[in-house]
């Protein structure tokens, strides 16, 4: 029987979350051929840690479903047994690079899909803890019922979608990725600044634009950055086989089949977005994929609007602005290659991927300088806290300039290494079984 991953990486209290994900796993077992571990990486605090320990314990578990869930010691337990077995160079770094020890969007999916391997699962479906489901008539309405359309060859995908965007000539390739995007809450904590002024808003969310991008181009980015798919409820199902445009999907609501284990996610660390890249790497490959409309509702959690919250978060939006200077360079270098990613089967060559990343690495910063100085501007205009964080760029921008380069250069050094960590884990994982 099929065995698939579903995952939730988490460093908060999340303990309704659990009990809803356990829901969902129930769902995917009831109703499709499949077993399912449920694997949560959970790097809160020691409290919270052993809230979510009675949780899990308390679950009335279906049967199919396993829970593996570890701190990050455990984690750590793990990866080191899988780097020394991967024989790889420089052991050290690879582990820091995969277990930083502060926060990395991409290094948390990395180390469930390195876990995912471990645990014989196929696929990895990706939740959050600030997320919730969306509900139809009293049922909680599951993403992964789309999901487990990967895995299949998109001619075979062809009878389990509404909707129908590729040819023939992509029937034999595996649908490697399927997703839907949320409701709620703005994706990226800033609605405070569009409600107090449009056009500084304008101003900050434009700094993730290309370069050389148009006025028209900016602002048209802008209008459509991080509100997901709106507010409008589900109502029925929709679902198309496409290739997957990376703005309509989000990555708590993602799953992966087969190129998490061929390619990684940036680990670059205190940056949001940096989980995203595979949604380019599937687009640019021509790889299918599903889209589907079982929105996941996102929520904004208290702790950041405290003081301590909003200076973390606005670092990491910080370095999200500085690291498109490479990824843009990367995504045009992956476009440009298109289809030569990928074999016949479907497979990503890695080693083209890290080269593409590696060419970015020597890029002018001119453009991350100018970035910090109109995100310095913006936020004194705004005052108070913002202008509070302003003045701290000023010290730190050497520190994020080279931090910025730096995770790139990281990043080609685990795509080289990662088939090897997966192949490892593939061996090591009855350690981890419960």
């Amino acid at each position: 029987m099929r065995r698939i991953c579903l995952a939730l990486p988490t460093d908060r209290a999340c303990a309704p979350m659990l009990r809803e994900l356990a829901e969902e796993a129930a769902y995917a077992v009831s109703n499709f051929e499949v077993e399912i571990a449920l694997l949560i990486l959970d790097s809160s605090s020691p409290a919270d840690f052993g809230d979510h320990v009675r949780v899990l314990a308390e679950l009335p578990l279906a049967p199919g479903v396993e829970v593996v869930h570890l701190d990050e010691s455990a984690q750590s337990v793990f990866l080191q047994q899988v780097i020394k077995d991967a024989g790889v160079a420089e052991p050290d770094r690879i582990l820091h690079l995969m277990l930083p020890g502060i926060r990395s969007y991409g290094a948390c999916t990395n180390r469930a899909f390195v876990i995912a391997a471990a645990l014989g699962c196929d696929s990895v479906h990706r939740r959050d803890s600030d997320c919730t489901y969306q509900e139809l008539d009293g049922a909680k309405i599951f993403p992964i019922h789309h999901e487990l359309t990967i895995g299949t060859t998109a001619a075979a995908a062809r009878d389990r979608v509404s909707t129908i965007e590729l040819g023939p000539d992509s029937d034999d390739l595996p649908v490697v990725m399927a997703g839907a995007s949320f409701i709620g809450d703005m994706s990226v904590d800033i609605d405070d600044i569009r409600q107090r002024d449009p056009e500084i808003y304008y101003n900050v969310v434009s700094l993730w634009a290309p370069g050389d991008a148009t006025e028209a181009e900016k602002r048209a980015l802008v209008a459509e950055s991080f509100t997901g798919a709106g507010t409008a409820p589900f109502v029925a199902d929709q679902s198309a086989l496409t290739v997957v445009d990376p703005f309509r999907v989000d990555m708590s609501n993602i799953a992966f089949h087969r190129i998490q284990e061929q390619v990684p996610l940036p680990p670059a660390t205190d940056t949001i977005g940096s989980d995203y890249f595979l949604m380019h790497l599937v687009q640019d490959a021509g790889l299918p994929g599903v889209l589907h409309n079982r929105h996941i509702v996102n929520l904004h959690t208290g702790e950041r609007k405290t003081d301590a919250g909003f200076a973390s978060y606005q670092l990491a939006l910080t370095k999200f602005f500085l690291s498109m200077l490479y990824l843009w360079d990367v995504y045009a270098g992956l476009g440009k290659a298109g289809s030569s990613l990928r074999d016949d089967k479907g497979d990503v060559d890695a080693a083209a991927v890290a080269e593409i990343v590696r060419r970015s690495i020597d890029l002018p910063i001119d453009e991350n300088v100018d970035r910090l100085d109109r995100l310095g501007a913006a936020y004194e205009q705004l005052g108070g806290r913002h202008a509070a964080f302003a003045g701290t760029l000023v010290e730190r921008r050497d520190q994020l300039l080279s931090e910025a380069r730096q995770d790139m250069d990281d990043f080609a050094v685990l795509i080289d290494v990662w088939q090897s960590l997966i192949t490892a884990s593939k061996s090591a994982g009855a350690g981890l079984r419960p």
